[in-house]
């Protein structure tokens, strides 16, 4: 499963969220699904927006931890007004970040949304695959050939 089918089943599964999307640590949108609001999102929001903001508030997280010295981040919950975001670590190199409704169950948002990170994660965090070895005679005949070395002007007088 890819990441967007992972967010679309996230908030199939959960009604109550408005949004999500996949960012990588340094704030680059991976994938999202935000939604049916104003523009395909809730509020307006773009989706690099809030992979950019994710990765800013990442820092922000881990820097409190290890001040504190309370180990490693796993998630930071924003509750305002109008909702709630929670991002969530998604293996080494990538974010989660959901979007609830101010009425929805957290514990549940939690414990489904943590799955997904988790399995995001682990496709984040693969190695990628090393391209097909080429053969050694197609190797041989596409080698670039060299410049060939001209001798330079002379300028006279």
């Amino acid at each position: 499963m890819d990441g967007i089918a992972e967010l679309r089943a996230l908030r199939q599964r959960l009604p109550d969220i408005a949004g999500a999307v996949l960012a990588s640590t340094d704030g680059m949108l991976i994938a999202s699904d935000m939604g049916t609001g104003k523009d395909g999102a809730p509020g307006g929001v773009e989706a690099e927006t809030v992979a950019a903001l994710a990765a800013a508030s990442l820092g922000l997280g881990q820097r409190f931890a290890a001040t504190v010295q309370q180990g490693h981040l796993r998630e930071t919950v924003i509750q305002a007004d109008g909702g709630s975001v929670v991002t969530y670590a998604a293996g080494r190199r990538g974010l989660l970040t959901v979007l609830a409704c101010p009425h929805a169950n957290l514990a549940r948002l939690h414990y489904e949304a943590r799955r997904v990170a988790s399995r995001l994660g682990g496709i984040i965090d693969a190695p990628a695959a090393p391209p097909p070895p080429v053969p050694a005679q197609a190797a041989a005949s596409e080698r670039p050939r060299l410049a060939r070395r001209t001798p330079m002007a002379t300028i006279t007088r």
